[in-house]
């Protein structure tokens, strides 16, 4: 099956606020528990020829913390290796949102 760009749903905030919460309770205090991507970073992946999404993969960074690397998915599901990989996402902690039911 080809991806078209639709791929994926909206959840409400109640469902989304009980997986993360159940994520918390796996790891220890202090460890990420979300990142952050500007909208420009993520544009330079999206506007690549031929990309109907993102993939997400994750990672442990040299300095043993948690991050997710992005690219670039075909309509064939293929990742676009050749195009514009990112990393260096913002952690959070430190970088949080203020309490809500996403990461509280």
């Amino acid at each position: 099956m080809a991806f078209n760009g639709d791929e994926g749903s909206v959840v409400s905030l109640e469902e989304a606020s009980g997986w993360t919460a159940n994520y918390r309770k796996t790891i220890s205090e202090g460890e990420v528990i979300g990142q952050f991507v500007g909208k420009n970073q993520l544009l330079k992946i999206l506007n690549q020829e031929g990309c109907m999404g993102i993939r997400f993969y994750y990672g442990v960074g040299d300095d043993g913390l948690k991050n997710l690397i992005a690219v670039g998915v075909e309509g064939n599901e293929n990742d676009m290796t050749e195009g514009v990989i990112l990393e260096q996402f913002i952690r959070c902690p430190p970088k949080c949102s203020t309490k809500n039911g996403l990461n509280s």
